[in-house]
């Protein structure tokens, strides 16, 4: 069955390349793998290629990594101190996997692996596990006093260490929901205003004419859409550095 270009959801669709079954486990290779793949290739070969000559006057693609190293780097020492950078490279791999992947989703007929909950979900989850096992490996049952907030008065004191509990597992469905809704709303409105502008131009030249706002809605919703892709990846990534503050400080 043939698929409408202008469905909105199908571009969300997850397809198997390469079908791999072993007993009730599925493995296959999907267009949803294939992209999670392209985003490391892609990713580890420009940091490469635009590091391995460095010179004193840096060229164009050796600016902007050095931009992009410090600017993690500084992201990480104001949310989480200077003892925060031993987790640096989880960091700028955690921002640059988003932040290419995001990109990557914005190309025609290419997928965006962060429109879907379970990677997302995924890569929060990463982040939780690290933060409770550094915690935990670095202060013991100390770090539990992250749940145990200073100067609270002993009557108050449950109800306020329920909440911190709360609060805190509940970080890796906002920080997962908040990725995953702003790609998916922000690609499904793109396609919409784009399936206009498709009918609208078949309707002749009264539709074409027609069709010029929804092109122009098309055309400013593709660079918002950039600016989300860059931002997400920013939110994502101070977030982690946030939640990696608590690891090293649980006592702040």
């Amino acid at each position: 069955m043939e698929h409408d270009p202008t469905d909105p959801i199908h571009q969300f669709q997850i397809n198997r390349i390469v079908p791999i079954k072993i007993g009730d486990w599925d493995f296959s290779f999907t267009n949803s793998a294939l992209f999670m793949v392209l985003t490391v290739a892609i990713t580890a070969a420009f940091l490469y290629y635009t590091t391995r000559g460095r010179g004193l006057v840096p060229s164009r693609g050796q600016s902007i990594t050095e931009l992009t190293y410090e600017f993690t780097a500084n992201m990480l020492r104001d949310a989480a101190g200077t003892a925060g950078m031993k987790f640096f490279p989880f960091v700028f791999s955690i921002f640059m996997f988003v932040l290419v992947a995001n990109l990557l989703g914005m190309f025609p007929y290419f997928f965006t692996v962060t429109s879907h909950l379970i990677v997302t979900f995924a890569l929060a989850m990463l982040v939780i596990t690290v933060v409770v096992v550094y915690g935990l490996m670095k202060h013991g049952l100390h770090w539990f006093k992250l749940f145990v907030p200073p100067d609270v008065p002993a009557l108050l004191l449950p109800l306020v260490v329920l909440i911190e509990i709360v609060s805190f597992v509940s970080r890796p469905v906002s920080l997962s929901v908040r990725l995953f809704a702003n790609m998916l709303a922000g690609h499904i409105t793109l396609k919409v205003f784009a399936g206009f502008v498709v009918s609208l131009s078949a309707l002749g030249a009264l539709g074409i004419l027609g069709s010029i706002l929804p092109l122009l809605m098309v055309i400013a919703l593709t660079a918002l859409e950039f600016l989300v892709a860059a931002l997400q990846a920013y939110v994502f990534a101070v977030l982690t550095c946030m939640y990696l503050n608590d690891a090293i400080h649980p006592g702040h």
